[in-house]
Parts: structure tokens; sequence; C-alpha cells
């Protein structure tokens, strides 16, 4: 009976892990637009402190989506970035760059690099503006 007990428990916590999940790229939809996901370097995933994951299409509608829920029930907030597509990262830690010359899906033109150095690099192939998440996350509140 003891043995249940701990078997089920161990169970519970490991099912209940707060992470990020796979996107699978031309099958999974935004949340926000309901787009299937297909570019690998604009997806951003949020997965809230409960553990449930909200997969995007691009970084600016989880940035709209933000803007529609509770900020302290978000647990993570996850981007893509341009150099390393399907590669999930902190997008409170990245850069953006919000440029005509990378297109994005939703036409934002917005796209994440894990550093500044990246994001500048960009920059000066591509021109445009850089921001970070708080700075990006106050041009969406507007």
């Amino acid at each position: 009976m003891k043995k249940g007990i701990v078997y089920f428990l161990l169970l519970f916590v490991l099912g209940c892990s707060i992470g990020p999940k796979p996107i699978i790229y031309g099958e999974t939809s935004c949340h926000f637009c309901s787009m299937t996901i297909v570019d690998k370097q604009h997806a951003s995933q949020l997965v809230t402190k409960k553990g449930k994951v909200f997969n995007f299409d691009a970084i600016e509608c989880m940035l709209n989506h933000l803007n529609e829920v509770e900020a302290q029930k978000m647990g993570l907030l996850l981007t893509n970035t341009y150099h390393d597509p399907e590669d999930l990262m902190d997008a409170t830690k990245a850069t953006f760059l919000i440029s005509e010359g990378i297109p994005s899906p939703m036409g934002e033109y917005l796209t994440a690099f894990k550093t500044l150095e990246e994001a500048q690099k960009a920059q000066k192939e591509h021109e445009g503006e850089i921001f970070t998440w708080e700075e990006l996350r106050a041009r969406f509140r507007k």
C-alpha cells in the first residue's frame, strides 16, 4: 500500500513539471491567431506556473496574448532565436530587433537574438531598431 502511494506521488511530481514542450512545426496552431506554426525562427511559447503550455507562431502573438492575461500566472516566457531556430530560450533575456529586412509571420518584423551583439550584427545588415524585453513589452502595451 505504501509503495503505491510513493509511486503515485512520484508520477504526480514528474508529470506536473513546468518546462518547455516541443513545438510540432506544421501541426501546432498558434494560441493567439490560430495560424499553423511553421516558422522556426519566430515561434514562441508561454508556460503558466501550473504547467499549461501556449504556443505562438510569432513573438508578437505572445506579446499580444500577454496583454489579455494576468502576468503573475505566467511561469516561463520562451522564444526561438534567429540563429538557433527551434531552441527555445528565456524571452526576458533575449534581445529583439524590429527590422523590415527580417519578416516575421504576423508582419511586425520582430526577431529575437540570444545576445545584444548578435542583434547589433543583424541590425548592421538589415537596419531596424533594437529592444530589450521590457522595452518590447512597453511597446506592445500601447
